[in-house]
């Protein structure tokens, strides 16, 4: 379903390409900042674990089951954050959202300039009808993205996870493309 030429995007400020093995470094840093894991689902305490994230960002573009891109500056390639795709299904034309920035990146509107860029790469070129994304209540900067990116709030799964021990509920965001044929 995944073009085998990675689609690189270039928006007004940045370019989103592929994560490269050298990228470990800062994956590692975004995902085992506090600030970043206190609301993402992932986290790693070692640079050698973080090669998993890295195995999974592969195996997504392997098996077709998602893709997602490195958030850097076109001038200086300064890595920013990461974004894509995961758990697509072909059949039922989905596939959920993930995104996360390096702190020093956040409030710089960069997420709603390069989302749509994914959402339109969805839309157009994997035939996607719905693209959703799961947030962690408490998340109010990511709902508030959601909602300015157009998601619609669809519900809460309330006590759904359990993250550092305690449990967590999930809000349920989506975009829907209004010109895909069912």
């Amino acid at each position: 379903m995944i073009d085998e030429q990675f689609p690189e995007m270039t928006t007004s400020r940045f370019l989103l390409r592929r994560i490269v093995a050298t990228d470990i470094e800062n994956i590692f840093k975004g995902l085992s900042h506090p600030d970043v894991i206190r609301y993402y689902g992932i986290s790693y305490t070692s640079l050698a674990a973080t090669r998993a994230q890295m195995d999974w960002y592969a195996q997504l573009e392997r098996t077709g089951t998602g893709i997602w891109w490195a958030i850097v500056s076109p001038g200086d390639n300064l890595f920013c954050g990461a974004a894509g795709l995961s758990s697509l299904h072909a059949q039922h034309k989905k596939a959920e959202l993930g995104l996360w920035l390096l702190p020093g990146y956040w409030g710089q509107g960069i997420m709603p300039e390069v989302i749509p860029f994914i959402c339109r790469y969805a839309f157009e070129q994997l035939g996607l009808h719905r693209i959703e994304a799961q947030v962690e209540t408490e998340n109010i900067n990511c709902k508030a993205v959601m909602r300015k990116l157009g998601f619609t709030y669809e519900g809460c799964m309330r006590d759904c996870e359990i993250k550092d021990g305690k449990f967590i509920s999930l809000e349920i965001y989506a975009l829907l493309h209004a010109g895909t044929p069912a």
